[in-house]
């Protein structure tokens, strides 16, 4: 089995952790070898070369040749340049999410991708979540959802607004199961410590009736990452920090002893997302076959959680604003 050669651009946060699982699947002789790491910064660069025994590149296009697939966890605003530039070189991508700053870069990074026969896979990790086994067991209809995605402060992610950063994790989980994206959006949002917004709430109303009420946060004191679907048999709930899970229903044996509700814990296998993401891309790699989450699921992403933001405009301009002029 021939090896695939990769590397991973930006060595920031997110990319020494690729890293480390790139690692871990060559230890396990699964046919895949980190090969070099680039980052802008000379100072990162280097010290995540010497940690992981790889050359290290200031710049990624002099990374590329040789690549058979590139880790993309730069800063959102620079995904349109280096994804490009690897799709073009014939390599195949995964890249952080949101898929770009865009939906003009979006849809030209999906229309290259399409054109050069190039795998591009978006970070949504949450779909590598062991609780996410619950959700799609479960789901059937559901008439409302509710999330809660927030957690402390950070210096990660602060290039872009706490709806791409954090929300838009369950905008894609929701409409990807729904199969629609919404019709109608309203939201409230507020600046903390960035100059974008760092709390948010989302209405989302769907076509088919379903109505979704979505939080996120990265000034909580406590993490916390829950989602709930209310169905007319009852409801379930999937614990992404905790990786658990959690179905309320209403039946015979429940209405007999008195009970509304029967409450059911779920037996949930925990598992490393990241690593579960990287084995599911290397997988894509060699079958040639659709990623788990493509390029055509983060432009879907992206459009909601820009919609969103639209939305947190209108309600921050105050009663008199007229979105005509």
């Amino acid at each position: 089995m021939r090896k695939l050669r990769f590397g991973v651009a930006g060595v920031g946060y997110m990319g020494p952790l690729h890293a480390e699982k790139l690692v871990q699947l060559e230890s396990e002789n699964l046919g895949v070898q980190l090969v070099g790491v680039a980052d802008i910064n000379p100072r990162k660069v280097r010290r995540a070369a010497e940690r992981f025994a790889v050359p290290g590149f200031e710049s990624v296009g002099d990374m590329l040749p040789g690549l058979d697939g590139l880790i993309v966890a730069v800063p959102t605003t620079e995904h349109l340049a280096v994804v490009r530039d690897a799709l073009e070189a014939g390599v195949d991508v995964l890249v952080e999410k949101p898929i770009a700053s865009s939906l003009e870069e979006a849809e030209e990074l999906l229309r290259l991708a399409e054109a050069r026969g190039r795998l591009l896979q978006v970070g949504h990790l949450e779909w590598f979540n062991a609780a996410m086994g619950v959700i799609q067991k479960h789901f059937r209809k559901p008439h409302f959802i509710e999330a809660y995605r927030v957690g402390p402060f950070t210096a990660r992610s602060t290039d872009i607004d706490v709806v791409r950063d954090l929300m838009i994790h369950d905008l894609d989980i929701i409409q990807q199961l729904i199969g629609e994206e919404p019709e109608r959006i309203e939201a409230v949002g507020l600046s903390v410590l960035t100059s974008t917004a760092d709390v948010a709430n989302a209405r989302l109303v769907y076509p088919g009736g379903c109505v979704a009420s979505l939080t996120a946060s990265r000034v909580s004191p406590n993490p916390m990452r829950k989602i709930r679907f209310f169905q007319p048999d009852g409801y379930f709930s999937a614990d992404f920090l905790n990786q658990t899970g959690v179905v309320a229903s209403r039946d015979e044996a429940s209405v007999a002893s008195g009970e509304s509700l029967r409450f059911d814990k779920m037996d949930v296998n925990r598992s490393d997302a990241l690593l579960t993401q990287l084995r599911a891309f290397v997988d894509a790699m060699r079958t040639r076959t659709r990623p788990a989450v493509d390029a055509l699921n983060g432009l879907g992403a992206l459009r909601t959680a820009i919609r969103v933001n639209e939305a947190i405009s209108m309600s921050s301009a105050g009663p008199d604003f007229d979105p005509l002029g």
